[in-house]
């Protein structure tokens, strides 16, 4: 057993103010390229940082408070760079209470289930439509409204620090720091360096025991000292490097820089200190992807200013000139300016939330350390994979209504520019949902989707392919996604004496659906595919749990669940780790082979939008993107046998698959990654639950790649997956497959 080891040092002459530290070291192992050193009353992290750099990060504590006390870099065993000295680490949490919607409750009702008090609990902690800091908020949206001023509270980070824990995880090193309290949350304060990069990241890990908390944070450093020069860079929503001096007044508030890629940068003494979020797990869904500002300064005196990150309190409203009222409110309320759908992270009683912020210390100038930042995103681009294409899903663009109101196929759509711009090949749209004459028994609605399809092969191309898809909502139960492998025409709302199929003397053969049995005997005849939009929350609250004996559920039509980061808990280590996963791994064990789609389900996109943080994607086996009139059978068999995989961007698989036979199989996954990686895991079902065997990989340095190889015994389990996640939370999985062939309708 090992003894443990505290390290007290007392006060130096030099640093009067700092206290004596007493760290608990018994979990520190020095590494090469990686190690803790006390100096005085100084903690000091060193490591051997991207391309040969060198980092060093010193820490200390003054009248309880844990302080930076230096932050340098430097290149090839050059002169240390002073990024910056004796700097605060800020934190404010604000907070609102969490509220079921009746987005989710309208579905509920429908199936008869009673709002009891365990029920609104549990179902609560799923909830989109909601806005906690709207007061008083629209009526008709959510529980227990009006929302009272009282139920939003703010709170700066106190600190009460008496010593600090120095642990070595893997190629990693933290130090941690109890003592934090930010009004309703209180727990500790911890940065962890990892060696190969030159990341540092600042995190509260903090938990309140509160019933009903939904939140949002800001995280920063404070004292950062203004020279001559010292100034702010970053790139502008249209790509243009802005800057900052600190020649203005002080602020008193944070402002916000709406900075493209989410990424400020101080250039100080000859180098930089970059500041940004993590890509994905701090944004929660919206239904936009506007640019709130997502990075802040404020200059606190002449002599200092603070940095960070942060969230805003609400969308902000946009109402373009030219368009009245009435045609605005129609159209465009629910996707450009709705501050009634603002939805924060999730707090659960007692869970340990994690609210990071990073920075990047670099000796160079802020555009060497823009591109080395930008390289963990891949430039915010989908990489390319040599035999998948990118494929994403759910998109209200109201497609057929943009092209009727400009009176010409020939426009060139700014979503469009945005998909392209990401490095998607293929994009299903979802319009006839809110647009258009969705519930028209064929006149109307047959003309409509004409457009609807002219426009998709007008704007379909080589490497591109645009798919009319559909989130009709008719028959089967909750909301829905529709993939047909061609243009076919179809109404839901029939009227009596209609027929099933008909030939029309204008589209050709036409369905008109009238029922759950025609709607899948359609999808069967024209080998289409469905799948639950948002399971389990939204429009599909109960579903598919409501139809899992159902044919269509029981069908190889019916593909499985939308995959999307809804809700957004940071004491979760995977994106949507409960609903979204959880129902991905209960759906194999009911039934036959059942996957995830990542979906975006939002509405008008801009290339100033920030998109890529909140976009996952599906990266699915193909050697090239269809020709829209060549049909989309490839696209719809890959689907169906789940040969894809789904990312958020930073992982990716290059293949994967299980090796040998009888019981003992070995799973294998060839993985290139990004940020330091977390964990890897096999996931598996036994037909009743599910169990996984979780594999640490904190050793793995950033942007590698390696082969793993999980040796797993076939005896009591009915599928498998594999999925691996990284230290910034994001990850990637591969669909389950199924061990023995099963027998379905």
């Amino acid at each position: 057993m090992k003894t443990r080891l505290l390290l007290a040092f007392a006060l130096s002459a030099g640093a009067a103010m700092a206290q004596s530290l007493n760290c608990d070291v018994r979990d520190y192992t020095p590494l090469d390229g990686l190690k803790a050193e006390i100096r005085n009353t100084v903690v000091e992290l060193s490591w051997q940082g991207a391309r040969g750099q060198e980092l060093r990060a010193g820490f200390t504590i003054r009248d309880g408070r844990p302080e930076i006390a230096e932050l340098t870099a430097r290149k090839g065993g050059g002169t240390w760079v002073n990024l910056g000295r004796n700097l605060t680490p800020e934190f404010e949490v604000t907070s609102g209470k969490r509220r079921l919607s009746e987005q989710q409750m309208a579905p509920l009702r429908k199936l008869g289930v009673q709002f009891t008090p365990e029920v609104v609990d549990r179902e609560k902690w799923f909830a989109f439509w909601d806005a906690p800091l709207m007061i008083p908020g629209a009526p008709n949206t959510n529980m227990d409204l009006p929302r009272k001023p009282e139920e939003i509270r703010r709170a700066w980070a106190t600190y009460h620090s008496t010593g600090c824990t120095v642990k070595t995880d893997g190629a990693r090193l933290e130090v941690e720091f109890p003592g934090l309290q930010m009004g309703i949350f209180s727990g500790s304060l911890r940065y962890t360096v990892y060696k190969g990069t030159n990341l540092l990241r600042q995190e509260a890990i903090a938990k309140t025991d509160e019933p009903s908390v939904a939140y949002k944070y800001v995280a920063g450093l404070k004292g950062m000292a203004i020279g001559n020069d010292t100034r702010l860079a970053w790139r502008d929503v249209a790509r243009a490097w802005q800057e900052y001096g600190f020649g203005g007044s002080v602020n008193q508030d944070p402002v916000a820089v709406k900075a493209r890629n989410r990424l400020g940068i101080v250039e100080t003494g000859g180098g930089s200190l970059a500041f940004l979020p993590p890509s994905h797990k701090f944004f929660f869904a919206r239904e936009i992807e506007t640019n709130l500002g997502f990075v802040y300064y404020r200059k606190d005196s002449a002599s200092s200013f603070s940095i960070g990150v942060r969230q805003a309190d609400r969308e902000e409203p946009f109402r373009p000139y030219g368009i009245s009222d009435e045609v605005w409110t129609r159209r465009a309320s629910e996707a450009r300016h709705d501050i009634n759908n603002f939805a924060l992270y999730n707090a659960p009683p007692g869970t340990w939330q994690r609210m990071p912020v990073y920075f990047y210390l670099s000796p160079e100038g802020s555009h060497a350390t823009q591109e080395a930042v930008m390289a963990f995103t891949h430039d915010d681009r989908y990489q390319e994979m040599p035999g998948y294409q990118v494929l994403v899903s759910h998109f209200h663009m109201h497609f057929n209504e943009q092209l009727s109101d400009a009176g010409t196929m020939d426009v060139q759509p700014s979503w469009l520019q945005v998909f392209r711009a990401l490095g998607i090949n293929i994009a299903i749209l979802a319009d006839f949902h809110s647009d258009s004459h969705p519930n028209d028994p064929g006149p109307i609605r047959f003309k409509e989707q004409k457009v609807y399809f002219e426009g998709c092969r007008r704007f379909s191309d080589r490497g591109f392919l645009l798919i009319p898809g559909e989130e009709p909502d008719a028959t089967l139960g909750g909301h829905y996604i529709t993939l047909l492998p061609r243009p076919i025409y179809w109404s839901h709302a029939g009227k009596p004496g209609q027929p099933f199929t008909e030939n029309d003397p204008q589209y050709g053969k036409v369905y008109h659906v009238s029922s759950p049995a025609e709607e899948l005997d359609m999808l069967r005849r024209e080998n289409g595919l469905m799948w639950q939009a948002h399971p389990r929350t939204k429009g599909s609250a109960g579903y598919p749990d409501a139809v899992r004996d159902q044919a269509h559920f029981l069908s190889d039509r019916f593909l499985g669940g939308s995959y999307q980061s809804l809700p957004v808990d940071q004491s979760e280590k995977r994106l949507c780790e409960a609903r979204c996963l959880g129902l991905l791994d209960e759906m194999n064990n009911w039934s036959g082979p059942k996957y995830m789609i990542a979906e975006g389900d939002t509405y008008m996109k801009y290339p100033d939008d920030e998109t890529f943080p909140q976009l996952i994607v599906n990266y699915v086996k193909l050697a090239g993107v269809p020709k829209f009139d060549e049909d989309w059978t490839p696209v719809v068999r890959a689907m169906r046998a789940g040969d894809y995989f789904v990312s958020s961007g930073e992982v990716l698989f290059r293949n994967w698959g299980i090796e040998g036979s009888g019981p003992h199989r070995i799973y294998t996954a060839e993985v290139e990654w990004t940020f330091p990686l977390e964990f890897v895991e096999l996931v598996w079902g036994d037909g009743h639950s599910t169990g996984r065997q979780i594999v640490p990989a904190t050793e793995l340095q950033p942007f590698g790649n390696h082969r793993f190889r999980i040796p797993f015994d076939v005896a009591g389990k009915k599928w498998v997956r594999f999925a691996v996640w990284d230290s910034a939370g994001n990850g990637a999985f591969t669909q389950p497959v199924h061990l023995q062939a099963e027998v379905r309708p």
